[in-house]
Order: structure tokens, then C-alpha cells, then sequence
């Protein structure tokens, strides 16, 4: 079995963030195809072009942690309808230098969670607007807008104790698993055959 090596990014920085108990939870649920680790932001410095020569040593680990994974798993609050300031900041620092992201490419999906009834709607579209630019192919269905979740959610050991979130958050990763495998044997097979024919099987006509 092909194991994938996930960084799952949180855009809350909050130490007790519920967003972060949301990724743990499903990242324990997730199969064991996965190998999920949560890359941290919060020591990231605010993106600046004139760093770029000499970055900051949080810029190098982060940049680092982000290009050796195999996929991405966003997890994050939403902010006045939109992404928190530290994870737009992650994601500025890993696209740059300009032509060196390392999002490219990079299959993912995002999770949002919220007290509120929405579920964080409007960050997991902007970040959506985001992945488009950077070039990551992102996850369209299951969409994941957990809403009304709570710290009674949650067991004393982190795991999701109220029984529908669990199976939602379980159904959501088993699916972004399945993304993850799919988007990589797909391009295996692209890269083997980049002309669309492996000169076995007929060309399909389109059709007049």
C-alpha cells in the first residue's frame, strides 16, 4: 500500500483552537494510507519580498515541511468571511520566491469549522480562490462546512464525542484519501504517457 505524507495546516493559531481538535480527530480517522502531520504557522514572520535572499529560519522549515508532503489538508476558522491573517500569511510565504512554490501541484482539501451556523463557508471559498492560483488540484466533494461545534464536542482524549460530527469528519477524510491516491496514480500514468496514448489502444475520434 502507497503511504502519502499529509501536512495538514490549521489557520488558527489558537492554542485551545477548535479547528485544531477538528484535524487531530481527523487525522486519527483518517486510513492509513495517510501519514498526517500538522505543520505549524504561528512562528511564521509576515511575508516580506525583501527577505527572499535571506529568509527567516521559520520561513526554511515551513517551505521545507510543505514541499517533502505529498498532499495538503486545511483546517481553519473563518475571520470576517474570509481566511485568518496567519494562514494567508503561510500561504504567501510557501508560494514565494516567485516560481518556487511549493503548493504546486500538491493535491488538498479544506475542512472549516465554526460555532456558527455557516460553518465557516466564506474561508473555505476564499481559500478555494487561492488553491486555484497556486496551482493544487482541491478536493470538490465532500464539502466540509462543520458548524455548531463546541469544546463539548470533544472527548477528554481529543476524539470527536458527538456522533454525527464523528462521521462526518471520518467520511470527509476516508474521501480526501481517496483524492489523494487518485490525483497521484492519474498523473503516474500521465507521466508515463504524456501524448495520451501508451500505442496500445485507439485513438478515440471526437466526435463531428
Amino acid at each position: 500500500m502507497t503511504r502519502y505524507r499529509i501536512a495538514v495546516v490549521v489557520g488558527s493559531i489558537r492554542e485551545a483552537s477548535l479547528n485544531r481538535k477538528i484535524a487531530q480527530a481527523m487525522c486519527a480517522a483518517t486510513p492509513d494510507s495517510l501519514d498526517c502531520r500538522i505543520v505549524e504557522i504561528a512562528d511564521l514572520p509576515l511575508y516580506d519580498p525583501d527577505l527572499d535572499d535571506n529568509p527567516p529560519d521559520a520561513w526554511i522549515r515551513f517551505r521545507d515541511d510543505i514541499a517533502c508532503s505529498q498532499g495538503v489538508l486545511f483546517v481553519t476558522p473563518e475571520y470576517n468571511r474570509s481566511m485568518p491573517g496567519p494562514l494567508k500569511n503561510a500561504i504567501d510565504v510557501g508560494s514565494r520566491p516567485y516560481g518556487e512554490s511549493v503548493w504546486a501541484k500538491k493535491p488538498a482539501a479544506v475542512a472549516t469549522a465554526s460555532p456558527g451556523g455557516i460553518g465557516g463557508f466564506g474561508a473555505n471559498h476564499h481559500l478555494r480562490q487561492s488553491a486555484v492560483f497556486l496551482d493544487m488540484p482541491m478536493m470538490q466533494q465532500p464539502e466540509a462546512y462543520f458548524g455548531g461545534v463546541s469544546d463539548d464536542k470533544f472527548a477528554d482524549d481529543g476524539s470527536i464525542a458527538d456522533e454525527g460530527l464523528r462521521k462526518i469528519a471520518e467520511s470527509f477524510g476516508h474521501a480526501f484519501a481517496g483524492w489523494i491516491d487518485l490525483i497521484h496514480k492519474g498523473r503516474h500514468l500521465l507521466a508515463c504517457d504524456p501524448a495520451g496514448s501508451d500505442g496500445e489502444r485507439p485513438a478515440i475520434p471526437l466526435s463531428s
